[in-house]
């Protein structure tokens, strides 16, 4: 069983996504049920970028990612992104951001995502992303982790392939225990929020940043509820006095 997370700027701007285009995403997540996923949801909503999460059989893998890709395509208020998926490595392009971890079937399949969104492309928001991923390495509790970084042309399955020049990366562990959640996410959030000009923000808020800078978003997926860490978080790390 895998868990695949689709991070992709299908917006018509450069800052936010609107109501409409969420609203009409959600209604589709169906379709992807349908195609073999045992669930679907739009998982982070980061500045002008979402992230389509699913959990699917290792044989349906292919099926379900062409589905997200349909359901994408479907909606989309601006094609860049999804243009830059290519039908061979020479095609590929900036496109879809893809992580894909294992799941233990002895373990309901919960997990921490943590979107990015750049408003330049900044390059260092990959080695954000890699110390993200890092830091649930090894962790008790964590099963798997992927980040959607890529360095050469990276294949997705059903889909196609992108190349180095995709930006807006998607990293995601699984929990295996459920009290753990918390644990992982604050350190992941920790590696990020210790990198330069990168910033928390909560689901589905506008990249009011300066150019420059980069904004993170961390949600859970807990029993294929989806749940925005960002301002617990943000509470458990208050200064008391």
């Amino acid at each position: 069983m895998k868990m695949v997370c689709f991070g992709i700027d299908i917006s018509n701007n450069d800052i936010s996504c609107s109501d409409n285009l969420i609203n009409n995403v959600e209604a589709d997540l169906t379709n992807i049920e349908d195609a073999g996923a045992e669930f679907a949801r739009l998982s982070n909503i980061t500045g002008d970028d979402i992230v389509i999460t699913a959990v699917t059989n290792d044989d349906c893998l292919e099926t379900v990612n062409k589905a997200i890709y349909d359901v994408l395509y479907d909606n989309a208020e601006g094609f860049d992104d999804l243009n830059g998926v290519g039908s061979s490595p020479s095609e590929a392009g900036e496109g879809i951001s893809y992580a894909c971890i294992d799941l233990n079937k002895k373990f309901y399949p919960d997990a921490v995502i943590l979107a990015f969104d750049t408003y330049c492309g900044e390059p260092f928001v990959d080695k954000v992303a890699n110390s993200a991923m890092k830091a649930a390495v090894g962790m008790d509790s964590v099963g798997d982790v992927a980040c959607s970084s890529v360095k050469k042309v990276r294949e997705i399955p059903g889909v196609g392939y992108v190349s180095s020049q995709t930006d807006d990366p998607v990293v995601v562990a699984s929990v295996n225990n459920v009290e753990d959640v918390g644990v992982v996410a604050g350190a992941m959030i920790g590696a990020v929020l210790g990198s330069k000009n990168t910033y928390l923000v909560k689901r589905h808020t506008p990249a009011n940043v300066i150019p420059g800078s980069v904004i993170c978003s961390v949600t859970a997926i807990m029993n294929s509820n989806i749940i925005d860490l960002a301002k617990p978080l943000a509470y458990k790390m208050r200064i008391l006095e």
